[in-house]
């Protein structure tokens, strides 16, 4: 099959057999015939995410041509499942062997649940993962802040990185709770965690109290009903930074709408935190590349100056 040679099957091999990782990233547009589709390897499911209708028999023939491909690469696949996203509540279906839905799956050493099936999202985001280690290499003996935790993929990393504290928040306690199973399967110490089911934007006291930190942690969703508009949002963010960070602290600014480029994260800064320097840019890993680098994950990392 065609969409077979888009995948840099190179890449696929070098990397641990259990890592989770982007096969086909069709959503970049790189591929012109494919941006309709991602495929997703979850050690060990197969998870191809459709964002419109395709004919079954094109799809059974992707799903016994990838199987064939992975396991001659030594892959232990016992699974492939496709999510619809281009229908109602994005059902997913399975294609090959058992259907599972829960799961633990790893990476940089660190293990993940994973769940299929029943949410849009699976509980880690794969194009983070740069971030995530930036975020393991730099914490040791640091406080940190994980704005937007989610399933506190960052404050895992963090704590593995010999972090001293972290203090995640997110409005939903459906995510943190996921969170501490994920601290739990990495045996972290567990004292070293607290976490915050409360909307920032009336929580900036008691965010405040726990502070200061060293690393501060901003990766808000685009755009969520009665909570974040990201355009008129990230900027109370980056106001608030010098009240959250100890001088020469350093802030992950990571921003995932395709509407709004690295441009507005830059002018915000300087228009909201003079103070903060751009260190650099954290890139996503290489499986993720987009044509418009704009519409992809865009993450800075600032430092904090006197």
């Amino acid at each position: 099959m065609k969409i077979l040679e888009y995948i840099n099957w190179d890449t696929v091999s070098e990397a641990p057999k259990n890592e989770m990782q982007r096969l086909l990233h069709g959503r970049g547009f790189c591929f012109s015939d494919y941006t309709y589709i991602n495929i997703d390897w979850l050690c060990p499911v197969i998870l191809i995410i459709l964002y419109k209708e395709v004919k079954q028999t094109w799809l059974e023939q992707l799903s016994d041509q990838l199987v064939l491909k992975m396991k001659a690469l030594n892959f232990n696949v016992e699974s492939v499942q496709v999510q619809y996203r281009c229908r109602e509540f994005a059902p997913t279906a399975c294609l090959y062997g058992e259907p599972i839905t829960d799961l633990v799956a790893t990476e940089n050493d660190l293990k993940y649940q994973i769940n299929l099936g029943s949410k849009q999202n699976y509980g880690l985001f794969l194009d983070m993962k740069n971030g995530r280690k930036w975020v393991q290499n730099n914490s040791q003996n640091k406080r940190v802040l994980n704005l937007f935790s989610y399933t506190c993929g960052f404050s895992n990393a963090a704590i593995a990185g010999g972090a001293k504290q972290v203090v995640n928040l997110d409005m939903s306690k459906a995510a943190l709770a996921v969170g501490r199973e994920n601290h739990r399967l990495n045996d972290h110490d567990l004292s070293k965690v607290k976490y915050l089911g409360h909307d920032l934007f009336k929580s900036w006291g008691k965010v405040k109290r726990l502070g200061p930190y060293d690393i501060v942690i901003a990766d808000p969703p685009s755009l969520q009903k009665g909570s974040v508009n990201i355009k008129r949002d990230y900027p109370k963010i980056i106001r608030r930074l010098p009240e959250l960070l100890n001088v020469g602290g350093e802030a992950l600014l990571c921003l995932n709408s395709p509407d709004l480029d690295f441009t507005f994260l830059e002018e915000t800064l300087k228009l909201e935190c003079p103070k903060a320097e751009i260190v650099m840019r954290i890139t996503p890993p290489i499986t993720f590349a987009n044509l418009d680098e704009g519409k992809g994950l865009k993450c800075l990392l600032i430092k904090l100056n006197g």
